[in-house]
């Protein structure tokens, strides 16, 4: 009898080691290089740029001013929340979580923008 809980001992050991050996792997699997992080960095600036080049340029008109801000920002707020935020590896009804949060403050805006008449020329 002795050998069988021995047996079962290890067995336990081994799977602990094993689960564990799983996560770790699973953790650096996640992780992305310093390279990646720098070019993440570059693309939020270029939107960010690009984002205060379009509402700078007077030729720019109404009609695609604000869909463009918006494209942009859901592009960054995707980025964002994918990689900085590791949302990417998450569970799905965290994801969910920050797209209802997405589509609830684009749905406030556009409300907004009603509000004050901007979309009756």
């Amino acid at each position: 009898m002795s050998t069988d809980t021995n047996t079962d001992t290890n067995t336990d050991n081994t799977t602990d080691a094993v689960i564990s050996q799983h996560e770790e792997d699973d953790l650096y699997h996640h992780e992305i290089s310093d390279k990646n992080y720098i070019l993440i960095a570059l693309l939020l600036a270029v939107l960010t740029a690009m984002e205060v080049a379009v509402t700078e340029i007077s030729s720019v008109p109404d009609a695609l001013l604000i869909p463009s801000l918006l494209i942009m920002m859901a592009i960054k707020f995707f980025v964002v929340v994918s990689y900085f935020m590791h949302l990417k590896h998450d569970a799905a009804l965290f994801k969910f979580g920050f797209y209802i949060g997405l589509a609830g403050a684009v749905v406030l805006y556009a409300i907004m923008l009603t509000t004050f008449h901007f979309f009756i020329t």
